[in-house]
């Protein structure tokens, strides 16, 4: 997982590790190793903006997937990570021969009827950029999309759909729905909005199955 100290990745890394996965989180401290390996996620260093591409194809060498859920703050960061970043993720996926790729991206009304400052416009620019890399990559890639993130205790139910209504999900539902990816070989290539909802987990990403291959 990119992003695993993140709270999505720790939440999803929780849901993996409790079923019984291999977990592997990159993290761009060694003090954040511990909250990770707590949860039964192993660690290894590699920072997305400094670690050449050569050591994270190295790094990424046998993983079956990668979750890119990492973010940063301020425009610089938002630039190194949220898009070149994302870039620099699908190359090394490339690399090392793992194919398949889910991308926490963001949902395109997302605060849109708030007077938002211009980094937001940009940081939503380049999550575009992102999701267009993404997409232009040839791996077996699910972009996911959600509401307005909240700390709420995940209720298990969500809507999920390639266009739907928005709204707020629950980190827990977010990290619960990517669990679920994880395991459907079949939806692939698609984009996928998400916000809490009252259709239990399994179901809502099973009814998106577009089956590719």
């Amino acid at each position: 997982m990119i992003g695993a100290n993140g709270s999505i990745g720790q939440r999803l890394g929780k849901i993996l590790t409790d079923c019984g996965e291999e977990v592997l989180g990159f993290i761009c401290k060694k003090g954040q190793a511990e909250k990770l390996e707590s949860l039964g996620v192993a660690s290894k260093l590699a920072d997305i903006i400094d670690t050449p591409v050569e050591e994270c194809i190295s790094a990424f060498d046998g993983l079956n997937a990668i979750v890119f859920s990492a973010g940063g703050a301020g425009v610089e960061y938002t630039e190194k990570i949220d898009g070149d970043g994302v870039s620099k993720m699908i190359e090394a996926a490339k690399g090392a021969g793992v194919e398949r790729f889910i991308l926490v991206s963001a949902f395109p009304d997302a605060w849109r009827d708030k007077d938002m400052p211009d980094s937001f416009e940009f940081y939503m620019k380049m999550k575009r950029k992102a999701d267009v890399a993404l997409v232009n990559s040839g791996l077996d890639w699910t972009i996911v999309r959600p509401g307005t993130l909240t700390d709420e205790a995940g209720t298990g139910q969500v809507t999920i759909g390639p266009a739907i209504e928005y709204g707020d999900v629950s980190r827990e539902n977010v990290a619960a729905v990517i669990a679920e990816l994880l395991g459907q070989d079949e939806i692939l290539q698609l984009i996928i909005e998400l916000t809490d909802g009252n259709i239990p987990v399994k179901n809502a990403v099973e009814g998106q199955r577009r089956p590719f291959k």
